[in-house]
């Protein structure tokens, strides 16, 4: 999937059964129906992590990157305001003369 001018995108990728994007970067995707990887900057990662509202992605730990288990479905709203969250980190990243 390529992340296009046209605001937020959704679709199946080869890694993931839904990924989303804005203009410049992927905020997300969902492996299957049970994880979803969300980047962030490595601060605000630590930050989610120390709280205990994700855990370090579960093969590149190193990164900005989160990995969520979706183990209930009260786990379903946490997994979402955690997408709004890096899509609005994205979303704060462009220049102002691209946010319309």
């Amino acid at each position: 999937m390529r992340c296009g001018p046209g605001g937020v995108t959704a679709a199946r990728t080869v890694l993931a059964e839904w990924s989303s994007c804005s203009a410049r970067a992927s905020f997300g995707h969902i492996h299957g129906d049970w994880l979803v990887d969300i980047p962030f900057p490595t601060k605000v990662r630590d930050e989610i992590v120390a709280a205990g509202l994700a855990e370090p992605h579960h093969i590149l730990p190193e990164t900005g990157w989160v990995s969520f288990y979706l183990r209930s479905e009260a786990d379903v709203q946490t997994a979402i305001d955690l997408l709004r969250r890096s899509y609005e980190i994205a979303l704060g990243q462009k220049p102002k003369r691209e946010r319309g």
